[in-house]
């Protein structure tokens, strides 16, 4: 009880639990601290969706969250979500429960080695012994929570999960008591170190990977650089952003004429970025993500920072001009020449087409291009959008325009775990109005989108559980469903190995019948096989909505 309210006294608001005998105290006090308006608590029976909707709130509130489980096998199912948040720089506070020293190394139900168990994924951990009868230093509650709290929001490194493992001896849990008083407090916020001052330098490009944020696109605009900007780096919008980045990177009239890179982020979506800054004669600046590791493919970037500035306008001479020019107008002929183009039709011909022309518009079948550009056509800045590790965030990346939106992704470890949980984590922090009296702060009337494959929908199909009393989000789960990992086509080995063999070992094909695994869970269902079902599936509801694609493998 102490220690909970001391991290809520330095700024935690959400926590998620999982119910388990050996952490029922802390499960209680977490209960009276919601009853009485100072959390927001979400319940969760699986420890892995637990982990990854505390991963989605975090990312969201950008506030460590916290999150409680019980002893043994509960703790271990964390460690997906765990990976992710140490490599994207998510601050989460983990409370696990555990046996009391007596109990532990002697074969004790439930009971296995918790301290240690993230190996480095957690930069922080403490063992707190179970109170004794003499009880415990006043003050210690505050100081480890004020240890814990620091270090999972970064104050003193890069934001990243932390772990109390906390003992309990029978009895497990009492009365809960009147809570503690909680006054105000202001605590430091961390402040920036390393900087880069950029200066003018010719052939230069900004590359925004996951993560980075507005400040490359202002950046790049800053500088009167080319801006190339993942689909999920925050940065992909304004004058001076390239599309199809990717066939620029490769031609030696753009890419090949690259002298510097800055670099912000967690690029993962093109090999032709590394290939980029792993050339030789490109000098590579990298501006670091929240992440424990600097992107710095080859170990060639000359510097890295925390933040970059630049003072002054951009370069305003002709060659500089020249540069950005080029970039962006190649750009946008490229994008534009890989749209489908129809026949002309003369315009004898086409006096009172229109009403068919919309009619065969709407009857359009959906590809995977068609799919990821209707989602992004209809998020606006106060609705989220979350990618899921597949095929579809590729097509994205390499199809869609530049709009000034939240978009989201496990990009981290890159995996397909917990992609739901993520969302609704997302979801839940985006559209909740918040702690203050009268509900009058945060919250927005948008809706999260998640589109992913069908297999990262089977994968975390848990997320898709509410338990009785808990909030039910704004959030459609748009599947594109080709029946396997597609993704997996792309593989080089795809042109050689047996068809069978790569089908059932890498393809993994799947029937599942989602309209049945939507309703088990009380979701809306809904389908599209052509562009106007896809408009209509996708209409804002109140209610958790599946909306599955059938693609054509």
């Amino acid at each position: 009880m102490a220690i909970l309210g001391e991290l809520v006294r330095r700024g935690v608001r959400d926590v998620v639990l999982c119910p388990g005998s050996r952490s029922q105290a802390l499960a209680l006090a977490a209960a009276a601290f919601e009853q009485a308006g100072l959390i927001r608590l979400r319940v969760r029976i699986d420890e892995r969706v637990a982990g990854f909707l505390a991963l989605g709130l975090a990312v969201e509130t950008r506030t460590p969250v916290l999150v409680i489980t019980t002893s043994g096998t509960a703790v271990a199912n964390l460690h997906p979500a765990v990976l992710e948040a140490h490599h994207s720089g998510v601050p989460l506070i983990l409370f696990t429960a555990d046996r009391p020293l007596e109990l532990r190394g002697i074969g004790s139900n439930q009971t296995s080695e918790q301290v240690g168990i993230f190996g480095p994924a957690v930069t922080w951990v403490r063992d707190v012994e179970a109170p004794s009868h003499t009880g415990f230093d006043p003050d210690y509650p505050g100081q480890v929570a004020h240890e814990a709290y620091s270090a999972a929001a970064g104050h003193s490194s890069t934001p990243g999960p932390v772990q109390l493992n906390l003992a309990f001896r029978e009895p497990l849990s009492g009365p809960v008591g009147r809570l503690p008083h909680l006054d105000e407090h202001q605590w430091p916020e961390p402040t920036l170190r390393r900087g880069l001052e950029v200066e003018h330098a010719p052939n230069t490009v900004v590359v925004a990977g996951h993560g980075a944020g507005p400040q490359a696109e202002a950046l790049a605009r800053s500088i009167g650089v080319p801006l190339i900007a993942e689909v999920s780096s925050g940065s992909r919008f304004g004058p001076n952003l390239v599309g199809s980045y990717r066939d620029l990177l490769s031609d030696p009239e753009f890419g090949g004429r690259v002298e510097r890179a800055i670099v912000f982020g967690h690029p993962t979506l093109s090999r032709e970025v590394p290939a980029l800054l792993e050339r030789d004669g490109v000098t590579v600046r990298v501006i670091r993500a929240p992440g424990a590791e600097p992107y710095n493919p080859g170990r060639r970037a000359s510097s890295v920072h925390d933040f970059a500035s630049h003072d002054g306008g951009p370069d305003d001479s002709l060659g500089a001009r020249r540069w950005l020019g080029t970039w962006v107008q190649a750009g946008r002929e490229r994008l534009l020449a890989d749209v489908p183009q129809s026949e002309p039709v003369p315009a004898e011909e086409r006096a009172g087409d229109f009403a068919r022309e919309q009619l065969a518009a709407f009857r359009e079948p959906i590809t995977r291009r068609l799919l990821v550009e209707t989602v992004w056509r209809l998020t606006w800045p106060h609705d989220r959008l979350v990618l899921g590790a597949s095929r579809l965030i590729r097509v994205a990346d390499a199809v869609v325009q530049g709009k000034k939106i939240a978009v989201h992704a496990n990009r981290g470890l890159a995996g397909i775990d917990g992609t739901i949980s993520t969302g609704l984590g997302i979801a839940l922090a985006s559209q909740d109005p918040g702690l203050d009296p009268g509900g009058a702060s945060g919250g927005t009337l948008g809706v999260t989108r998640v589109l992913l494959g069908d297999l990262a929908v089977l994968h975390d199909a848990g997320g898709l559980l509410f338990g009785l009393g808990e909030a039910r989000p704004r959030i459609q789960v748009v599947v594109g469903n080709d029946g396997g990992g597609t993704i997996f086509d792309g593989l080089e080995v795809a042109a050689t190995a047996p068809r069978d063999a790569l089908d059932r070992v890498l393809y993994t094909p799947q029937s599942v019948d989602l309209r049945a695994l939507a309703a088990a869970y009380g979701w809306e269902y809904r389908t599209a096989t052509t562009r106007g079902e896809l408009d209509v599936a996708l209409a804002a509801s109140d209610s958790p909505t599946l909306v599955e694609v059938p693609l054509v493998r």
